[in-house]
């Protein structure tokens, strides 16, 4: 866990850490619906949008615009470890998993199409609209339950060498449990040495480091609005093999380009702003000096500041009784789980999830319900479940959150009793 300095050091750079700006005093654990923004990404916001030159214009602004898109381009490329290919800017991070999804189905010959039901819709639908509209079989994975996530042996009775796209998700927002991608897509490899494999990294990018030389994959997406950046675009890492396929560009311009009409440069320049926190805390949690090792320095701390919070949560700290005394909690995965990245998901008996999150938010303690709907049917209606509540963790939460969230669970608790 973070000595208590660095951590106080950590929270000073990241706006409305501890209050909300509309109520007040608050523990943000809603973490998985939107990371805490940093103020750099902020502050660079607000600059680059009262810049009205344009890109690839005949000044200096334009040709500063430019060299500050090459260089979040560059610093993404670092962060995840990116072998060639090129960083894509667009609306979403579920729209840039369409676009990928759908440039593989319709751009490669026959051959199934192989996903797992742990994912996010986000990929699921993608992945099965356009294996129908390709006119090809989908292959559903089925997850684990007791565990809330999938392994590569569960997909390994399902490979064939005609598989031609397979999505994996990288971390479940639901059962918040890790996937091991290198490990799946090896196993994919081995079966279907030509399958373009395309990752949902929306959930775990704030929460541990990315390799994509080492996962071998050909897509990976992001949402930067939970990995301490903002809402209104998504950005993805697309492989040189997936850009030579056939795919929206416009006519006579480079057949490389995926992006369609203008970016917003301030976007790109927040990017940046993300790489640049990270190279800080790896600097501040290791002695590396290069700058990839300083980034993965700081997806290990980041990793490991998160398991400390959330087995507090789940054990107790102090004399704050975690949550498995309470009589009849439920934890989404498993109670002792190693997969687990920085997020609970429990019921309690006699509780109605809805009543948990409201009295949560009348303590001051922010969390949200997941409900059997389309986002989260696919984990909680196996378990026979109509919703869960859904606490999610950050590198920057601290053990005094967590234990107010005990105090506040005990209160709960014992007055539904």
């Amino acid at each position: 866990m973070f000595a208590p300095d660095l951590l106080s050091a950590i929270r000073a750079r990241f706006a409305h850490v501890d209050a909300c700006p509309l109520t007040g005093p608050r523990v943000f654990f809603e973490n998985a619906g939107g990371a805490l923004t940093l103020n750099s990404v902020v502050e660079t916001t607000a600059r680059f949008a009262a810049i009205p030159d344009n890109q690839g214009r005949a000044n200096a602004m334009s040709r500063h615009l430019m060299e500050v898109i090459a260089k979040a381009r560059a610093d993404m490329a670092l962060l995840l470890n990116a072998p060639g290919g090129q960083i894509v800017l667009g609306e979403s991070g579920t729209e840039m998993l369409y676009r990928m999804i759908r440039t593989a189905c319709m751009g490669t010959g026959a051959g199934a199409v192989i996903g797992s039901t742990l994912e996010h819709p986000a990929s699921r639908s993608a992945a099965r609209h356009w294996a129908e509209r390709s006119g090809r079989d989908y292959i559903a994975v089925a997850h684990d339950d007791a565990t809330g996530t999938v392994t590569a042996e569960h997909y390994r009775p399902h490979l064939r060498p005609d598989l031609a796209v397979a999505t994996i998700l990288h971390t479940s927002p639901v059962t918040g449990m890790g996937v091991d991608v290198g490990t799946i897509a090896a196993a994919i490899r081995a079966a279907a040495p030509e399958c373009l494999i395309i990752v949902d990294g929306i959930q775990h990018a704030a929460h541990g480091a990315i390799d994509l030389t080492a996962a071998g994959v050909d897509g990976y997406a992001i949402s930067p609005y939970k990995m301490f950046s903002r809402h209104g675009y998504g950005v993805a890492w697309v492989s040189d093999r997936l850009t030579a396929l056939p795919h929206e560009a416009l006519t006579g311009g480079p057949s490389e380009n995926w992006e369609l009409g203008t970016r917003d440069t301030g976007a790109y320049a927040t990017l940046s702003d993300v790489v640049a926190y990270l190279d800080w805390l790896g600097g501040e949690v290791s002695d590396a000096t290069a700058p990839r090792a300083r980034l993965e320095a700081a997806g290990a701390a980041i990793h490991a500041h998160e398991h400390a919070l959330t087995e507090a949560m789940l054990h107790g700290t102090g004399n704050h009784a975690g949550l498995t005394t309470l009589p009849g909690v439920h934890v989404i995965g498993g109670i002792d789980n190693p997969a687990r990245e920085g997020l609970v998901g429990f019921w309690l008996d006699g509780v109605a999830s809805a009543d948990i999150v409201a009295g949560l938010e009348a303590r001051g303690v922010r969390v949200h319900i997941r409900k059997a709907d389309h986002y989260s049917g696919n984990i909680l209606t196996p378990l026979d479940r109509p919703d869960c509540v859904r606490v999610s963790l950050a590198h920057y939460n601290s053990p005094d959150e967590v234990a107010r969230f005990l105090d506040a669970m005990q209160e709960i608790s014992g007055a539904a009793g």
